[in-house]
């Protein structure tokens, strides 16, 4: 039986298009058969649309969507029941592996071989009809509905808080102060996880109206739209959170003491900012700062996502998806996204 999904054509700019004759998911891509209920669009399926990167799995098209929710219909193993939602893991360890994806750490894959649902070498979830093996789907509690399709980007937050967890154990290390740059939806679950630990939250973000600056202090974090540089205190953590190369040295330059730099963005290159290194050198060095990039998630950071999730308010969760746009309007979906805080297609 044939089905719809969204494919492109992997390096072809503007090949989007909503497949009518899709042919039904292999047993080969897992025992568990799921039914889509929606997918989350973000800046990543925008890059592959417009033929940035993207890899089929062999020769043709590309199903795109790693941000996905849907409920399971079938699975033989038992460990899933038909009706269940569950999000698939994005990324699957190399076939080598490394030793990083032997330990099941596939986030730190060393040599690039990993394969991701959506973007390189495996098919995504914007499909009517996807498997998954029982290892690489994670269930959500059936009362977050739609804002289950938000476990994808919080899996990579609870990555990056885990992280900058890790790196505050080195010394006697009491944060109490965060600052988030970006109010996107990265951005705001990244709030959302430091209010879960108890601590004093700053949001930043150049829009002053709209949903953005309401959904920040619905969730009862400090809101600000002034440049990094006047802000009146040193956050203890900073998570990076827009990719503007200016707003990431001046959280280089911003971070207090003893404190770090989280960077979640991926910026374009080719964009020059003048900067004084020896200065943020010198400042970095002396205050014992650290600043580290992540990306991507393992199984472990997708479980402590669903929990986070799960423990979090159900209105604000759901008023973070600000668009919701069925597979037949698909064109609507994946534009500049200005003003919105979470897209996604539902099925």
């Amino acid at each position: 039986m044939d089905m719809r999904g969204l494919t492109i054509t992997p390096g072809t700019a503007g090949s989007l298009r909503l497949a009518e004759d899709l042919p039904e998911p292999p047993e080969d891509e897992g025992q568990v058969l799921v039914e889509a209920v929606a997918v989350g669009v973000c800046g990543t399926d925008r890059e592959i649309i417009d033929g940035d990167y993207g890899e089929a799995p062999g020769d043709g098209d590309l199903v795109i969507g790693h941000e996905s929710l849907g409920r399971v219909l079938a699975d033989p193993t038992g460990a899933f029941q038909a009706g269940d939602l569950v999000a698939g893991i994005v990324r699957h360890p190399d076939p080598v592996p490394c030793p990083n994806c032997a330990a099941g750490e596939w986030d730190m894959c060393r040599n690039g071989r990993y394969t991701e649902h959506g973007i390189k070498g495996r098919h995504g979830f914007a499909r009517e009809r996807y498997r998954l093996e029982p290892d690489f789907a994670v269930r959500l509690e059936p009362g977050l509905g739609l804002a289950g399709v938000l476990l994808e980007p919080a899996s990579v937050l609870a990555k990056a808080w885990e992280h900058i967890e890790r790196i505050g154990a080195r010394s006697v290390w009491r944060p109490e102060t965060v600052l988030v740059t970006g109010a996107g939806p990265i951005g705001l679950l990244a709030a959302l996880l430091g209010t879960q630990r108890g601590l004093d939250v700053h949001v930043l973000d150049h829009n002053t109206e709209g949903h953005k600056p309401a959904l920040a202090r619905a969730l009862g974090v400090t809101y600000h739209s002034e440049p990094v540089s006047e802000i009146d205190f040193e956050p203890d953590v900073i998570i990076e959170c827009t990719a503007v190369p200016s707003i990431v040295l001046d959280v280089m330059a911003k971070v207090g003491p003893n404190g770090m730099a989280c960077l979640t963005g991926v910026s374009d290159p080719g964009r020059r900012n003048q900067v004084d290194a020896g200065a943020l050198n010198r400042e970095l060095v002396l205050e014992n700062n650290v600043v580290f990039g992540t990306v991507n998630a393992n199984r472990r950071h997708w479980e402590a996502a669903a929990d986070a999730l799960a423990r979090a308010d159900r209105s604000w969760l759901t008023g973070l998806i600000t668009k919701r746009v069925p597979v037949a309007s698909f064109e609507d979906a994946y534009g500049d996204g200005k003003g919105e805080v979470k897209i996604v297609v539902e099925f």
